[in-house]
């Protein structure tokens, strides 16, 4: 996937080279007024830029107001399966919404993938994502294999006949980032997988398991239950930790109710 980062502040800047750094084949474009690295790529108008990108790049990301993105992009517009995937980040790194082309376009994803960069939270609006309730908190020994992981996944489910269409996310800690059998179980599951921050789940206000064990290894407290719970809004457990040949899991439900 290619993907531009465009940016007009020099907030943006900054979260638009975390980007690039991350994300394969990302550019990243700043404007001309704002201070940026030598790997940027400088403009002077947005809606001049987008033009000239629309149809050449699979993703866009623009971190800057949403009405920016839509009016940069309204002249362009054709379908859902042609359109580049849109995502629009605000400078203070809180929200990563799937703009244009959610599902079918790869916006969804890209949202996602974008968070667990920049530690946002997704915004997703897909009628089909927005009826899902459920994240599914995993943890995991150094090295584990995705056959394991997508077991236990299955496994944690079907103790409590919940049903894996339900699952919007999948969620594990940052310190887990690297673990390829986790993001080739996710890939395996067709669910995106949310990275959360250690540092978010130090601070958790939720009541959950603890280990010693897990805090000696990744220093955390713990994994599956807290990151079941920060991965989503208005969660409650629905599956308490449970340990399946090396994986943990951890089901929260999200709920519309205040």
């Amino acid at each position: 996937m290619s993907i531009a980062a465009i940016t007009l502040s020099q907030e943006g800047a900054n979260l638009a080279e975390r980007l690039r750094t991350k994300l394969p084949d990302c550019d990243v474009f700043v404007h001309e007024s704002v201070e940026a690295r030598p790997t940027a790529k400088r403009f002077s108008s947005v809606r001049d830029l987008t033009t000239s990108i629309f149809h050449r790049v699979t993703g866009i990301v623009y971190i800057a107001p949403c009405g920016v993105a839509v009016r940069s992009v309204a002249p362009h517009l054709g379908t859902k399966t042609s359109d580049p995937a849109v995502v629009v980040v605000d400078v203070g790194a809180r929200w990563a919404i799937s703009l244009l082309s959610g599902h079918e376009g790869g916006a969804n994803g890209l949202a996602v993938a974008v968070s667990n960069i920049l530690f946002t939270e997704p915004v997703i609006s897909t009628t089909t994502e927005a009826l899902k309730t459920l994240i599914v908190g995993i943890g995991c020994r150094k090295g584990v294999e995705s056959e394991h992981i997508v077991a236990a996944v299955r496994s944690a489910l079907e103790s409590e006949n919940l049903s894996l269409s339900e699952v919007r996310l999948l969620s594990t800690a940052d310190v887990k980032a690297d673990e390829a059998g986790m993001a080739q179980a996710a890939r395996e599951l067709g669910i995106p997988l949310k990275l959360v921050s250690s540092d978010e789940i130090r601070n958790c206000a939720f009541d959950y398991q603890r280990s010693d064990v897990v805090e000696r290894h990744v220093d955390v407290p713990a994994v599956a239950e807290p990151c079941a719970l920060l991965a989503g809004r208005k969660t409650r457990l629905v599956v308490k930790r449970k340990v399946f040949n090396g994986v943990t899991v951890a089901v929260a439900r999200e709920s519309s109710l205040s």
